[in-house]
């Protein structure tokens, strides 16, 4: 009984006292300065190495004596750590999310049980919904570009940190200010604004401002840029080509403007940029060049530098051989010898503390070095309320997350991102049935008879994953009888010649085409560099329904708006320019003719159409039967 009340007591003393970390105001005021001062004179070296370093904690329900969280505990206690990123498990192909409340739990525990507030930051880049479910889900960045509506942008930056700091989230890696100018670029694609630097611009200053405003830190990324690369850096190298010039009038301007909107941290990125790094075995990440005499030193930023992840192989295979503990450790001290701050998801994180700490004491890393950045840290975690108030209310969270003006705000975005770009009159809009279900697919089930009306193939990575469960649900409660079929890298083929079958009898395909920036993801017959493109398989199906019936097929991309430089026969093709489920409804809007296709390209596709097209505003039509 006094072993429960020990666990219980704290926990109702943290829910009674703990103050709502409600949209509170970013400050830097005197109070800021003297407490990260004050703190940092009482730090002994171990624990000031510790605050350079955050790792991942997965959301889930865990008991506060289950193995797993003794592990996050004792990277608390034995290592001192400044912070955790928000992650979830992985199962198969999809993300075990779970629910906001869980994660609250699980911040308000992390936090008692260090002695330092810590930081909990998060990839939230389209929202807490990456991670979470049940919150509010916004779309891919580009689908923002698309609207060409900056307050878009600082809405949703507003009530992302609004939800994240109620979850006890205070620091999210976004916005992406990479200008996604390679169409093949595996990694970013989506993930950015656009192509446009003054368009990308404009959205990440708004994004930062709305942020602000909701009490979170930002980030902007990847610095100096990883839009013009081909290479998913999870997996390899990658080069940024361009002369100085280039990078001057494309790549560092959104960070330029980023700076000047007051960001707090920036990402650097593990690319090679010969430009600024004539050393091939330096990427960014680990260049003093870069890091300190451009960005501190040129460009005059102040705030964090931080790593991306440092178990990324586009770094780690720099500092082979070795075991994964002293590649880590070589990382980690040429990264803070490089001027970075926060050294993220290290590889091995007890190879890399020790590194950075036998740096130190052998003097190859001066401790005036260390203490710099972590007086920057401190004085970020103030700046948000952690020295007062580092827990919060757990029964806020209902009364923040996914309130219905959030929802309503976030599939305004979507419907006025999809954009028409090749249209022949004979397909939209669809006409819905005179009653429709709700029915479901799933990926094992048999599919049924269905109706010769509606066909969609839906092309994804997983057949066992999520996308197309929403779109089919929108499509079947339009037309009943719709058929709706899933393939993926592994069922193309051998389902080709039935598809081709129900292709020749339907009167309308869509093909939706489900291609994301996933991280080391790769199709068959691409690279171990990355990919985004449709797997051989899937591409040569999806030619195959042109070629039989594009007079009648309808290709919406939901990611990856490229696809169609590789079947540029298409004659009807949609952008979504995201695989949220909020852009699944959009999608099928728009082909029923609910909604009007007002998004104009973010993004030059080549061979079909120039940044800024659309045949905007097709007008939409009434709804019969629904």
């Amino acid at each position: 009984m006094r072993k429960y009340l020990a666990v219980l007591i704290p926990l109702i003393l943290c829910a009674v006292s703990a103050v709502s970390q409600n949209a509170p105001a970013l400050r830097h005021d005197r109070s800021v300065d003297k407490w990260a001062d004050k703190t940092l004179r009482k730090m002994s070296l171990e624990e000031k190495v510790g605050q350079m370093f955050v790792v991942w904690a997965r959301v889930q329900f865990l008991n506060i004596n289950n193995p797993e969280y003794a592990h996050l505990r004792d990277e608390i206690q034995k290592y001192h750590v400044g912070g955790f990123g928000l992650t979830v498990p992985v199962e198969g192909p999809t993300l075990a999310k779970s629910l906001p409340l869980e994660a609250a739990v699980m911040t308000n525990e992390l936090q008692r049980d260090s002695k330092l507030p810590l930081f909990i930051a998060a990839d939230f880049e389209r929202g807490l919904s990456m991670r979470l479910n049940g919150a509010t889900a916004f779309p891919h960045a580009m689908a923002f570009g698309a609207t060409g509506n900056k307050d878009y942008a600082y809405q949703s930056g507003k009530i992302t940190a609004e939800e994240s700091r109620a979850i006890g989230v205070q620091w999210n890696w976004f916005p992406d200010a990479d200008v996604n100018s390679n169409p093949a670029n595996p990694i970013i694609n989506t993930r950015s604004f656009g192509e446009d630097p003054a368009m990308v611009s404009q959205m990440v200053t708004a994004y930062i401002a709305g942020a602000h405003a909701g009490g979170m830190l930002t980030t902007a990324k990847h610095f100096p840029g990883h839009g013009d690369t081909d290479t998913d850096t999870h997996l390899a190298m990658a080069r940024v080509n361009g002369d100085m010039q280039r990078l001057e009038s494309l790549e560092l301007p959104p960070f330029k403007a980023a700076i000047a909107a007051g960001v707090d941290a920036i990402m650097v990125a593990h690319v090679t940029v010969p430009a600024l790094e004539p050393d091939p075995d330096k990427v960014a990440t680990i260049s003093h060049n870069i890091v300190t005499g451009l960005l501190k030193d040129k460009m005059g930023f102040k705030g964090l530098v931080v790593t991306d992840a440092l178990e990324m192989n586009g770094l780690m295979r720099l500092f082979q051989p070795g075991t994964r503990a002293e590649m880590s450790a070589r990382a980690a001290v040429a990264a803070v010898l490089a001027g970075d701050d926060m050294l993220l998801i290290p590889g091995d994180l007890d190879g890399a503390y020790n590194g950075v700490l036998n740096a130190v004491r052998s003097g190859q890393i001066q401790e005036s070095r260390i203490n710099d950045s972590v007086r920057k840290i401190l004085v970020a975690k103030a700046s948000v309320g952690l020295n007062k108030h580092r827990f919060v209310d757990i029964n806020a969270v209902n009364k923040i997350v996914a309130s219905p003006e959030s929802l309503a705000l976030a599939q305004q975005i979507a419907d006025d991102a999809v954009t028409l770009v090749r249209d022949n009159h004979q397909v939209f809009p669809l006409e819905p049935s005179a009653a429709g279900t709700s029915q479901s697919g799933l990926a094992y089930h048999a599919e049924g008879p269905g109706g010769n009306s509606v066909l969609a193939v839906i092309f994804s990575d997983d057949v066992r994953g999520d996308s197309g469960r929403v779109l089919e649900r929108q499509l079947r409660s339009r037309i009943h009888d719709a058929r709706v079929i899933y393939v993926d890298e592994g069922t193309a083929g051998p389902r080709t010649p039935e598809i081709m079958d129900l292709v020749a009898k339907a009167h309308a395909v869509i093909a939706a085409v489900y291609v994301a920036p996933s991280a080391g993801r790769t199709a068959k017959g691409g690279n171990s560099a990355g990919s985004i493109a449709m797997d051989e398989g899937q591409a040569a199906l999806l030619h195959q329904i042109l070629q039989a019936a594009n007079s009648r097929t309808a290709v919406v991309a939901l990611g990856n708006p490229y696809v169609a430089s590789s079947v540029p026969e298409v004659q009807n093709y949609i952008c979504t320019f995201s695989n949220a489920p909020v852009s699944e409804i959009s999608a099928v809007k728009a082909l029923f003719g609910e909604i009007p296709m007002r998004g104009h390209l973010p993004v030059t596709i080549p061979g079909i159409a120039p940044r800024g097209f659309s045949l905007l505003d097709k007008p939409a039509q009434p709804a019969s039967g629904s």
